[in-house]
């Protein structure tokens, strides 16, 4: 797909009475419903039935948030400061904030794919709306350990191993060193011979094989990690190995450039790396119209269909990127060996809250657009769970949705119920439609096995993220007094329990061989080493699976789950005795608020510089996610969960006097300066306050998400956003001669 120009204000009247964007309406009916086999007045008028029944159902719990954080609000008032623990907990218990938690259960989830069952291992998430970025991240199931470690600071650019311009030899070296130790403690070889003593490696009856440096041949310490081989058994192409579920292929070739310099004509280690994807239709993309919506959707068709592609041209060429195909390859006993060539994809929806025009009911009302998005990306998948396209996403049959942003119980048996009308529509085997709860919300937390059992027989995905949960928190306590600075916040009580908690209710729900447990992003794409120190600490959490921010990332993070075998580590700790909710609901305010004046200052400046700099890339570009510079010029992974916490982080302090609407204003004009300076390399930019004064609509809205911030529901920020992306789309349609 590519971009397409809004034209708006062309609407067709659908069956049901629905009033659909011109544009939606022609991709869904002309391409999405007969590739899928459904007849277009069957889906549009089954659609209609839907919204009829949920909308009202949306908007009741949307209501219901509104009713709880008004009554917490009051509280607060009249408890200011830090809560007592008993009587905070029988205040959220007697308002029905906390619910009772469910007798001991275990999941049913039907039909769940060995990525999410059976492997763990990193997960990307990525715009879908930008086709390239969702073929690489699909492709990025298999990734070069030689190129991860040559391009990234995990070799530090010191003492001779700078990277330049052409290829440097001693880091080459070096990386080939730390190749083989990882075969090493992976794959160790038997008499504790080390790789590094190879000078050929082989398949010798059925056997892995290698000889020595001495003459010596040996095989793997534990011969069952040899699965398969390319090219002729003697002198293999490849050989490929298996340790914790995850595969690695040893690469030969004496004539590469690499390999012509390894005595083992060792090319590559090629890692399993993402062994899962989310394409995402919420928190990294910039989606606000029906024009918006049809890309978005056209990708996640393509995908499911393996044809999505994307060219571009480097180093002046032109180049056509596409889904890899499986990988084949010869097995010990000779038989064919065949392993995933892709990640495999989850889509992720919009959550509750959102709202869209580009489909609206009978009485003229836009629709909750999770709605439309269970709709389209179900029927848009259709051909894939059938088995009828080239390259399968699905063996099971399943599609795999995360659904984002429930508060709650209720909220996600809402979801549940949506999935199965879907179904029923599109005439899908119940249960075909998965889920994935995000754990980001705080009522979410405190009641996730509740949660969960209401998605039992659907569940395969939890995890934490902790910028939106952060910024949720904020929210919810926003009149208890001021919070603590924003880098302190990972370091405070609530985080850990939280943390805790989730791996709790999901082993205790026997998420272990059905489902997934997962943790947040890594969100300095640029830092690897550090990532590779800290990063550890998620499977040895007990954590299936862990964000990373590229397809790099995912090959380095993939070394971890080799290095920890999570399932045991479940095992290990399946019997621990679950935490009790209180620590989880300790506010994290600050014991005092005596900072100095250039201490709130550079609070200030901080959060300021990010909400700029990522808002202006949303509002002007439309680009939802993209390595932001920070005030200190290291680039941050920048979304609506970082833009959420920042700005809500600033409505808190502003609510308790910390500092004023006139230090916003400062620091907003003082770094606007910054951030442009930090994009003059784009050609298209539009600074944030013109050389006469006038302010951007990028402007105005980062304002706005700070001054208005405590009066945003649950401190989202797509009000403010989707109405200055729009009104910036109407100016440059306007511009370009065009109409919505």
């Amino acid at each position: 797909m590519s971009d397409r120009v809004d034209t708006g204000s062309d609407r067709i009247a659908a069956s049901g009475g629905l009033s659909v964007a011109a544009d939606l309406y022609e991709f869904i009916s002309g391409q999405v419903l007969p590739a899928a086999g459904i007849d277009p007045d069957t889906f549009w008028q089954g659609a209609a039935s839907i919204i009829a029944d949920l909308a009202p159902r949306n908007q009741k719990l949307l209501e219901r948030r509104d009713e709880l954080q008004a009554q917490i609000d009051t509280w607060h008032t009249n408890n200011p400061g830090r809560p007592d623990a008993v009587a905070y907990t029988a205040f959220l218990t007697e308002i029905g904030y906390l619910e009772a938690a469910p007798a001991p259960f275990t999941i049913t989830t039907p039909g769940v794919d060995s990525e999410i069952a059976a492997q763990a291992g990193p997960q990307l998430v990525v715009p879908v709306t930008n086709a390239r970025f969702a073929v690489n991240a699909a492709n990025a199931r298999w990734g070069s350990l030689y190129d991860a470690l040559y391009g990234t600071d995990v070799i530090a650019d010191a003492d001779g191993l700078e990277r330049g311009a052409g290829f440097n030899e001693l880091r080459g070296a070096e990386v080939v060193i730390r190749g083989r130790a990882f075969l090493d403690e992976s794959f160790p070889l038997a008499d504790a011979v080390s790789h590094s003593a190879v000078t050929k490696y082989a398949a010798i009856d059925g056997a892995f094989s290698v000889l020595t440096d001495t003459g010596a041949r040996v095989g793997l310490a534990e011969p069952t990690q040899f699965v398969g081989f390319t090219g002729d058994a003697a002198a293999p192409s490849g050989l490929v190995l298996v340790h914790n579920g995850l595969h690695a292929e040893i690469q030969i070739d004496a004539h590469d450039s690499i390999g012509a310099t390894d005595e083992a004509g060792v090319k590559d280690i090629v890692l399993e790396s993402a062994v899962t994807t989310i394409m995402d239709l919420e928190d990294s993309v910039s989606v606000v119209d029906s024009a918006d919506k049809v890309l978005a959707y056209g990708n996640w068709f393509e995908l499911m269909q393996g044809t999505l592609a994307e060219t571009f041209t480097k180093n002046g060429q032109p180049f056509t990127r596409t889904l890899s195909p499986d990988r084949v390859y010869t097995a010990p006993d000779g038989s064919a060996l065949t392993l995933h060539g892709r990640s495999l994809m989850f889509v992720r929806h919009v959550g509750h809250h959102m709202y869209t025009d580009a489909i609206q009911d009978a009485q003229g009302a836009d629709v909750p657009e999770g709605i439309l998005d269970a709709l389209v990306t179900a029927v848009a998948a259709m051909p894939n769970i059938a088995g009828a396209t080239a390259l399968s996403n699905t063996r099971t049959g399943s599609l795999y949705i995360v659904k984002p942003k429930m508060h709650g119980p209720a909220e996600v048996a809402f979801t549940v119920e949506l999935f199965a009308q879907v179904e029923s529509l599109l005439g899908l085997p119940a249960l075909t439609l998965k889920v994935g709860i995000m754990d980001e919300e705080r009522r979410t937390t405190v009641n996730l096995r509740a949660a969960i059992f209401e998605a039992r027989e659907r569940v395969v995905f939890i995890n934490t993220g902790f910028l939106d949960r952060t910024g949720d928190e904020i929210h919810t306590s926003m009149l208890a007094g001021a919070f603590v600075r924003k880098a302190e916040l990972k370091n405070q009580g609530f985080i850990a329990a939280y943390e805790i908690a989730n791996v709790d209710a999901g082993l205790g729900a026997g998420f272990p061989g059905k489902a997934q447990i997962g943790k947040g992003m890594w969100a300095m794409p640029d830092l690897m080493r550090d990532m590779l120190v800290a990063k550890i600490g998620h499977p040895k959490a007990g954590a299936t699976t862990a964000w990373v921010p590229s397809p790099t990332a995912a090959t380095l993070h993939a070394l971890h789950y080799h290095q920890v075998d999570v399932f045991e580590v479940q095992r290990e700790l399946a019997n621990r005795v679950p935490a009790p909710v209180d620590p989880i609901l300790e506010i994290p305010l600050a014991t005092s608020v005596d900072w100095t004046a250039a201490e709130k200052q550079n609070e200030t400046d901080s959060n300021v510089q990010s909400i700029l700099g990522y808002v202006v890339r949303w509002v002007d570009s439309g680009v939802g996610c993209s390595k932001v510079p920070d005030i200190n010029d290291v680039g941050l992974m920048e979304d609506r969960a970082t833009l959420r916490i920042s700005s809500q982080l600033l409505a808190n302090w502003l609510a308790h006097d910390v500092i004023t609407t006139e230090d916003v204003l400062a620091s907003l004009r003082r770094l606007a300066p910054v951030v442009d300076a930090q994009n003059a390399g784009d050609a298209d930019y539009r600074t944030l306050i013109s050389s006469d004064g006038v302010e951007s609509l990028a402007f105005e809205a980062s304002r706005d998400l700070i001054l208005l911030g405590a009066l945003q529901p649950n401190g989202y920020t797509e009000p403010i956003l989707h109405a200055a992306r729009r009104t910036a789309k109407d100016a440059a349609l306007t511009l370009a001669g065009g109409r919505r």
